[in-house]
């Protein structure tokens, strides 16, 4: 049995490509911090800090059954968007898969490695990204680590022999609570808080600003293409549902999921109104009988995130930010979703876990 390591695992795409995997049959080693509690199925765990070398060492030593690797794992700082060119980052970055690959290759058993990137790395932070952003484009130079974790697997795997394959996911929709940038569990606190306070559901963003998702099942099941498909091996893959969005036609739907009523828009800063409303949650979550989560233990840094996707701030519509996914459909995966529905169905998973109310 080929065994696959999921680097990350407690995270959006973690979750998903070990779920992915399990369904297919692989034996599955889920590597992370914290304990990945959304994972189905049996698997094995293991409590990894990256940024610790002999521990990556003693852990990377006695597992030569590892053929394949699927690697989601990141470092961002607090704040989230400021950190994402900050040499701190890139280094620690870079350093986290160095210090897992350097012992893990030792065994020569390695057969391919999937790199999770972002749409990042076609410069829209720094610049218009071309549209659409397409694969095969000149690299855009800017400050961010994934040219030194690209570059780093190019050279590895010519001299170590295994495969690599690249996904640039676009704005990730998942169950994961408690990460660096998953809207739902954003939006559905943020309803609920206003709801507490008797106030409408208003769309808290700025300008319109069209924009593609990927929802996690898409990506734990393309990364579960990408390992035995030798067609997507040397190879990047833009990844989306399929389809363009604007989150204010989006907004009447999220609002019947959860049970809230409309209002008109309300520009507000999600990170500062989350941080000011923990005492708000605490009473939330004992009159609803809530899973005990505090509110930043729900919104990680993706309170940050939810004002740079809903354009917080813009009174005219960014640049877009649109990508091709062309390559990867032409190369056999042509799994879609619908982005609507996508993103209620995991509002509707996060009440179920009692993470979230529902009124």
């Amino acid at each position: 049995m080929t065994t696959v390591l999921v680097v990350g695992a407690s995270g959006l795409v973690g979750t998903a490509a070990a779920n992915s995997f399990i369904a297919a049959g692989w034996d599955v080693i889920a590597a992370s911090r914290r304990f990945p509690e959304l994972i189905h199925g049996s698997f094995n765990h293991v409590s990894l800090d990256l940024t610790d070398r002999a521990a990556c060492q003693v852990f990377a030593s006695s597992r030569s059954d590892i053929t394949h690797v699927v690697y989601t794992a990141v470092f961002e700082l607090p704040g989230l968007v400021a950190g994402w060119s900050d040499p701190l980052q890139i280094k620690t970055n870079d350093q986290m898969l160095r210090n897992l690959m350097e012992p893990l290759v030792e065994h020569n058993n390695l057969e391919h490695v999937t790199l999770l990137q972002g749409t990042k790395a076609y410069g829209g932070s720094v610049k218009p990204m071309r549209v659409p952003a397409r694969e095969s484009q000149t690299r855009v130079d800017h400050p961010n680590f994934y040219w030194q974790q690209e570059d780093y697997l190019r050279d590895k795997s010519a001299s170590a022999h295994f495969a690599v394959t690249r996904f640039r996911p676009q704005l990730i929709v998942g169950p994961n609570h408690g990460v660096v940038m998953n809207l739902p569990p954003v939006i559905g606190a943020y309803a609920a808080l206003r709801h507490e306070a008797g106030e409408s559901f208003s769309y808290p963003g700025g300008a319109d600003w069209v924009w593609e998702a990927a929802d996690t099942r898409l990506v734990g099941d393309a990364c579960l293409w990408a390992a035995d498909n030798k067609v997507s091996h040397g190879q990047t893959y833009n990844l989306t549902n399929g389809e363009v969005f604007l989150w204010r036609d989006m907004w009447p739907a999220i609002a019947k999921t959860l049970g809230v009523v409309m209002g008109p828009d309300e520009p507000t800063d999600m990170a500062n109104y989350m941080e000011e409303k923990e005492g708000v949650w605490a009473e939330i979550v004992r009159k609803y009988d809530l899973k005990r989560t505090t509110l930043k233990e729900i919104v990680g840094e993706s309170h940050h995130y939810a004002n740079l996707c809903l354009g917080y701030g813009s009174t005219s519509p960014p640049p877009p930010t649109y990508v091709s996914t062309i390559k990867i459909k032409q190369a056999g995966f042509t799994q879609t979703y619908d982005s609507e529905i996508s993103f209620c169905h995991w509002l509707g998973d996060l009440q179920s876990r009692k993470i979230i109310p529902t009124f």
